[in-house]
């Protein structure tokens, strides 16, 4: 390989903006499974408290 097909291949930015969004959606993913068992705990919480009030 040539120097300078060395220095294009260095310089291309195509591939780029899919690695961007592949962090991208990790990190929503991570997001995700931090916060989807508070939020579970939450709900059940909400409904037993309707469930008993309703018995």
């Amino acid at each position: 390989m040539s120097k300078s097909r060395f220095v294009e291949f260095l310089k291309d930015e195509e591939g780029a903006s899919a690695i961007e969004y592949a962090l991208l959606a990790s990190m929503v993913a991570v997001a995700l499974v931090a916060f989807v068992t508070p939020i579970r705990t939450a709900i059940t919480t909400i409904f037993t408290g309707i469930q008993t009030a309703l018995s």
